[in-house]
């Protein structure tokens, strides 16, 4: 038993899922379960109708619904000439199911509507390729993740109940033959409502079957050639890594490295099974692969960076030093509002915090933090971290920037800049 993920490039419109469909054939893999994102940009755009459903001040009829049935509709059409196909009314069925959930819906919880909304990107699109894998001839089973993997209710960042999710997908999934089936999504074990994994969690979830299978490998689908040493959005030169160790991916990972999910290794790991990232456009090239061995392969710096975060900078009102007690209330209000911390510095009178206001909770958490400190902050900082950084590069990097806050170790260097 193998796991490919594919993610949103890859099925973005009716070619593209063609040409997944290729990849299948040409891996010449008989035993697999397929985790499918949502399509091209849809997650984005069911964020739009999310924002839009909760907006009391809204007074026209949700647009974005309409765009997200049509984007669909295209590539439905471009998939199978017969409109009575199955294929439209499973798909009819989805919207139908969205629409009811928005018009009977009486939560105003955002993270509770943001997973039952945003959800029906990923069940729209493995639908899809489940109906077109069998219009070419492969035979595949089609399942609905939400009856397998179950989490707790921290809605749109929930936690696997492994123990439960475990005995669900031995029971569900069958060790011969294809699966289609969903990323990012969950059900709560106790009403069993819809929740998310977090952003770009689809790669989790190919982890989570690879565990509870006792999979050979997954392979991680995507426009790039596998894991380079840098984004070539940002980045004019890039490196492709041919193989990092589970430990230095982790590190990558954790420093926000995109090609690979944070939360997606430690499962990997604990059964030492590999990941491959490779090219839907190249198939047959050998890409990254993630495992045991050597730390990296080549040797090189790696950049990765964050935007769009905050950094928060305190001091004690009297002057008094930063120690635990000072240090422990500020992280209990970062959790309490839901900051994800990615770097911390202190001295013996001041405290900074970059952290990323996933959930749009800083004007709460100034107010109580002003309650005890002297407050400065910065907002749409850039983080740059460097691993495995030589001087030249962190100079260059640097250079004609406001560098707001430095941070230096063996092996890594990271940079807080105001853009």
């Amino acid at each position: 038993m193998k796991i490919f993920k594919f993610g949103g490039a890859s099925t973005k419109d009716a070619e593209s899922v063609k040409n997944t469909a290729s990849v299948i054939v040409q891996s010449g893999e008989k035993d697999l379960v397929i985790v499918v994102s949502a399509m091209g940009k849809i997650t984005n755009l069911l964020e739009k109708v999310v924002e839009e459903y909760l907006n009391e001040n809204s007074t026209k009829d949700n647009e974005y619904v309409s765009e997200f049935k049509e984007y669909h509709l295209k590539i439905l059409n471009g998939l199978f000439k017969n409109t009575n196909h199955s294929a439209y009314k499973n798909v009819a069925e989805l919207f139908e199911k969205m629409a009811s959930f928005l018009k009977v819906n009486k939560s105003k919880n955002h993270a509770f509507v943001y997973d039952q909304v945003v959800s029906f990107g990923e069940m729209v699109s493995s639908t899809i390729v489940s109906e077109y894998l069998s219009e070419i001839g492969i035979k595949n089973s089609f399942l609905d993740v939400r009856k397998c993997i179950k989490t707790d209710a921290n809605y749109r960042d929930a936690n696997v109940d492994w123990e439960a999710t475990q005995k669900k997908i031995t029971k569900k999934v069958s060790a011969n033959g294809i699966t289609i089936t969903q990323g990012f999504l969950g059900s709560e074990t106790t009403n069993n409502f819809t929740t998310t994994l977090g952003r770009e969690g689809s790669d989790y979830t190919a982890a989570i079957f690879a565990y509870c299978l006792n999979a050979e490998s997954v392979t991680i689908w995507k426009d790039v050639s596998g894991v380079l040493n840098a984004d070539p959005r940002y980045f004019s030169q890039t490196i492709l890594l041919n193989h990092i160790s589970y430990r230095e991916a982790i590190e990558l990972a954790f420093y926000g490295a995109s090609v690979i999910h944070p939360k997606t290794l430690q499962p990997l790991q604990r059964k030492e099974i590999p990941l491959f990232v490779k090219s839907f456009l190249n198939p047959t090239a050998p890409g990254t692969c993630v495992g045991k061995g050597i730390t990296l392969d080549p040797t090189t710096s790696c950049f990765i960076l964050k935007k769009k975060l905050v950094l928060i900078s305190l001091s004690s009102l009297d002057f008094s030093f930063m120690v635990e007690d000072n240090i422990g209330d500020v992280f209990k209000w970062l959790h309490k509002y839901k900051m994800k911390v990615e770097l911390i510095q202190n001295s013996a009178i001041s405290f900074s915090v970059c952290a990323n206001d996933k959930f749009n909770n800083l004007e709460p958490l100034l107010a109580k933090l002003r309650e005890k400190f002297s407050v400065k902050w910065n907002e749409n900082v850039t983080l740059y971290t460097i691993r495995h950084f030589n001087p030249a590069e962190v100079k260059a990097l640097a250079e004609n920037k406001n560098v707001l806050l430095k941070q230096e170790t063996q092996e890594t260097v990271q940079l807080v800049i105001k853009e």
